[in-house]
This record gives C-alpha cells, structure tokens and sequence, in this order.
C-alpha cells in the first residue's frame, strides 16, 4: 500500500513538472543559463584546484571527439541508422561542454581582470559563452568548431602551464599558444588524411584562422587586454598606516562616522602634516607559484595626464586562499587625485586603486583596525 501511494505521487509530480515546463519551455533554457553561470561563480573558487582543472580537461577532451564524431557523421564514415540516431548528439554534446568551458572561464578570467581595458577581453569570452547557446545549427561547420576549441583550449593552457611551472610570463603564453594550435592541427590533420572526413579547403582554412587567432592574442597579451591569470587581486586599499605583527597584518584607517558603512579603507584620505600614505593588497597565486608585483604610483596633473612618481616591488609565494599580502608607502605625497597600479613583473596590470588626496590641519583622530 505505501509503496503504490509513493509510486502514485511520484507519477503525479513528473505529471506536474511536465506540465509546467511543457508551458513555460521558452523560459527554461535562459534559467538553465543563468543558474548554470551563477552555479559556476560560486564553485569555482580556486583556479588551482586539481578537481576544477580536471573538469575542464575533461571538458575539452569531449569537445575535440564530439568535433571528430561531427565530421565523421557528416562525412558518411559512419551507417545511416547510426548517423540519424547520434548526430544530434553529438552537436549537444559539443555545444554543453563548450559552454561549461567559457562560463568557467568568464568566472576565472573576471577574477583576474581588472576595471581596465583588460574587461574587454572578458566580455568577449561572455559573448562567446551566451553566443554558444544559439550555435546548435551552426556547430556542423568545421571552421567555426575549430575556432572555438582553439579559443577554448589556449585559454585553458594560459592559467594551467603557469601552475605547473611554478612562474608565468611571455614564455608560458606562447606555449600555451603554441600547444592549442597543435592539438587543433593535430585534430584536423587527423580529419583530413586519416579519415578522410575533411576537404583540403576545409584544412587550409582551418590552420589559416587558427594562426591568425594565435598572433592576435599573442598582439592582445602585449597590449595588455588579456587578464594575467592565474594572478588575481583579492584586496586592495589606503591606509593611515600598515603593521605586520607576525602572520597578521593591521590596517589602521580613520574610524568612519555611523552612516559611512561603505568605506573600507582612507579614500578620500586625510592628509595631515607628517602623515604617510600606505597601499596594501593581497593577490591570490596558485600554490607555489612565485612572481614579482610592483605597485605603481601615479598622479594626475591638472591638463588630465597620470605622471609615475614611484614604482616599489615585492616578490610574492602563491598558495594562500586570501592572498598574498604586502604594503607599500609613500611619504611627502602632494594632496590631489592619485591611483596605485598593481602590475606583474612584465608590466600586466592586475589592479588599479584610486584614491583622493585632501590636505587636513592636525588634530586629534579616531582609528579603526582592520586585521588581515
């Protein structure tokens, strides 16, 4: 009797949520896109995490047979009963796991980036992952599913060989390049003399965008468009003064007044006679990997321009989920409106901290410790 009254209601909720999405189905893959995206930032915390890495491996493993089965399909290698039955299939299964890859990806390069020019390249791997949603019937094309796994497959490379090496740079972006347009033409050499399943057009094509995609993110890398993962700033402010006592770091900033609840740090700082001001970030870097970050400082003169007054560098040691703190200070600063670019050895930008300036006379001060 409870077992038919269970399997009773269960029927009777399969019934419903049938019904439901059978009335709201134009509905369902925007919250599957949303919920997916949002499930993705919340999981993904660490770049370095070997499970999250291992995912996306799997990911583009996926990718690159379901591009084989694609073509394979298309070519007739395989029977008709087979073709017409997993085909569909194997589009789906190309445009899930790319999507999985770029939604991780806007989630690990949107970490790193910072309110800079360095924003545009993760909107372009956002439009990559909402445009994956509407490239069912587009995926048949071997031109455009290249593509796609090379941009995939390099991003992939770009954060995973400076984990592994321990250091990041020119040399392990071009590597990372380099080996997503091998696999790419490895795939497609395969296609084109092995199974006989893509034409020499087809090939020559292929290798041609391929190689154009690879100088032009080697151009944006220069430029610094492209984020420096696996770097990314995970605080950053000014401060009356910094002091580290042992494994703790104590930020002291002017006590706000009751209604100020969003300050967190001394912007706009008051600037009274013999003060210093001090800049202090944590930057998260996977396990072991070591780098040198400088902290630039910058003001701006009245015609608009930023003028570098000092450039102060420390060295930092990956592994901590807060990251890595460290402080820089500048004594004698003139009042006006100045920012700290928080730069890699090579000069790419992981942050920028703006802040004001005002000259204030001496008098008594409240102060607020924030412990890091």
């Amino acid at each position: 009797m409870l077992t038919e009254l269970i399997a009773r209601r269960l029927q009777f909720l399969f019934k419903s949520a049938r019904q439901v999405y059978q009335r709201y189905e134009s509905v369902f893959p925007v919250l599957f896109f949303v919920g997916g995206f949002a499930w993705d930032s919340l999981t993904l915390t660490r770049i370095d995490r070997l499970s999250d890495n291992l995912i996306l491996a799997l990911y583009l493993l996926v990718v690159s047979a379901c591009v084989v089965l694609i073509n394979l399909s298309r070519s007739h290698y395989f029977s008709r009963p087979v073709r017409e039955k997993y085909s569909p299939w194997f589009v789906l299964g190309a445009q899930f796991c790319l999507g999985g890859l770029f939604s991780a990806y806007v989630v690990f390069y949107f970490q790193s980036a910072s309110f800079s020019k360095t924003f545009l390249f993760v909107g372009l791997l956002f439009l990559l992952m909402v445009a994956n949603e509407f490239l069912e019937d587009r995926l048949n094309n071997l031109l455009l599913q290249m593509t796609l796994l090379f941009l995939a497959t390099m991003a992939f490379f770009t954060f995973l060989i400076p984990m592994v090496l321990k250091q990041m740079g020119w040399g392990s972006y071009l590597a990372a390049g380099l080996l997503a347009y091998g696999w790419c033409f490895g795939l497609v050499h395969l296609l084109r003399n092995r199974w006989l399943a893509a034409t020499a057009r087809d090939y020559r094509n292929v290798l041609a965008v391929n190689a154009v995609l690879l100088v032009l993110m080697i151009v944006l890398y220069a430029a610094n468009f492209v984020p420096p993962v696996p770097l990314s700033l995970k605080e950053g402010g000014v401060f009356h003064r910094v002091q580290r006592q042992g494994e703790r770091f104590l930020l002291y900033m002017e006590a706000p007044r009751w209604y100020q609840v969003w300050r967190t740090d001394d912007d706009p700082f008051r600037l009274a006679p013999g003060d210093t001001v001090f800049c202090f970030t944590a930057v998260f870097a996977p396990t072991r990997l070591r780098e040198a970050v400088r902290h630039r400082w910058q003001y701006r003169q009245p015609n608009g321009t930023w003028v570098t007054t000092d450039e102060l560098s420390f060295q930092i040691v990956g592994g901590r989920q807060g990251g890595y703190r460290g402080y820089t200070f500048k004594r004698n600063i003139r009042p006006g409106r100045w920012r700290v670019d928080v730069v890699t050895g090579e000069g790419l930008i992981l942050g920028r901290i703006g802040f004001t300036v005002n000259a204030v006379p001496e008098q008594p001060r409240r102060w607020k410790v924030k412990v890091r």
